[in-house]
């Protein structure tokens, strides 16, 4: 690639981060059409090797996910607006039994002085926040209606994933041909190479981990849930959805439930603390033996660190947009890195220096 070759594609990089910048407001409807193409788009492949027609499998496909969204709609969300609701009204007596329990307590084995957590101060702060807002819902109405032009637009946005999902999902095999057509002939081999490689680690990770979470999140709510845990299922749920990142879901689990459990049964009740750590242990060895390397395999190589800061700067960025920018990106990126990586150890600048290049011996 000559130079004015490379500062050609610099530009053309920047040009393109310039646009989605500007483009922010309206991406996000049809980021979200992409990914549920690109999720969806296996299964209509498969329904198609069963001799159906493109847009009868994207139709099925639609259905299955309509069906999907009905059912946590009608019994998953209702489920977890009680949840919400109940952790708002025990927020007061959580801040009591943190002051007049849980902090002495830690205060008394670490030997720490007296007033070091000036839990007062919070308690107030807290409490008068919470008897401003009696209306959750009042106030989140309110809120959304503040515009009437910025409530249509959302509104607007929402009706428009499905049309765009249906669409591009359909022409999803016809659009990926005509972009490989595009690309230069010499290249074309590694461009789709590369490609494939990013295809292979966002695949495995929007679908696998998305599953795996999903899995995690069903096996820690039902298991807190049995064991007696009031806020079983919102514990459940934010721990897989923290399983995004791996171990996070367990430590953020773990963690809150042993806190709700010990709100709920006290300190001396020891047979919900270890229904806890066995409902966390099981899920830790379904994911490890089972869910893991079933749904996912070795084939991400995107480290945790960088999915947080991946997640962080996307929406640092470019907000909602960057969030769902982040991962896809990160992958790409990786996968460039790799190729990198490999161009480097064959290139002469990682060979060995030549004889007479080399260092003199020190003297003895």
């Amino acid at each position: 690639m000559t130079a004015s070759n490379r500062w050609l594609w610099l530009a053309g990089l920047f040009f393109l981060g310039w646009l989605v910048y500007l483009l922010t407001p309206i991406l996000s409807p049809f980021l979200v059409g992409i990914l549920l193409a690109y999720l969806g788009d296996p299964l209509v492949d498969r329904l198609e090797r069963w001799k159906l027609s493109r847009t009868w499998g994207v139709v099925l496909v639609f259905v299955l996910f309509s069906l999907v969204l009905l059912i946590g709609l009608l019994v998953l969300v209702p489920m977890l607006g009680k949840q919400l609701v109940r952790l708002y009204q025990l927020t007061p007596q959580m801040l009591d039994w943190l002051q007049n329990a849980a902090l002495p307590w830690v205060q008394a084995k670490a030997g720490l002085p007296e007033g070091f957590w000036r839990f007062d101060r919070l308690k107030a702060a807290l409490s008068g926040h919470l008897d401003k807002t009696t209306d959750l819902l009042g106030v989140v109405v309110a809120q959304a209606t503040a515009s009437s032009l910025a409530l249509l637009g959302w509104l607007g946005n929402l009706l428009l994933i499905p049309v765009v999902s249906f669409y591009l999902l359909r022409d999803w095999d016809l659009m990926m041909a005509r972009l490989r057509g595009l690309l230069p002939r010499r290249q074309e081999g590694l461009v789709v190479r590369l490609m494939g490689e990013c295809h292979e680690v966002l695949g495995a990770f929007l679908r696998g981990q998305m599953l795996v979470m999903l899995a995690l999140a069903v096996i820690y709510s039902v298991g807190l849930m049995a064991i007696g845990l009031e806020l079983g299922l919102l514990i459940g749920v934010l721990a897989g959805l923290a399983s995004i990142v791996p171990y996070m879901g367990f430590v953020v689990g773990i963690g809150a439930a042993i806190a709700a459990a010990l709100f709920q049964f006290g300190g001396e009740a020891l047979y919900p603390l270890i229904g806890v750590g066995a409902v966390f242990m099981v899920g830790q060895l379904l994911e490890g033996m089972l869910l893991t390397p079933m749904l996912v395999g070795d084939r991400i190589g995107l480290h945790p660190v960088a999915v947080i800061f991946a997640i962080l700067a996307g929406g640092q960025l470019f907000g909602f947009t960057g969030v769902l920018l982040a991962l896809p990106v990160a992958a790409v990126i990786m996968v460039l890195l790799r190729h990198v990586h490999d161009l480097y150890k064959l290139s002469e600048l990682y060979g060995e220096s030549p004889s007479g290049s080399e260092e003199p011996p020190t003297p003895a």
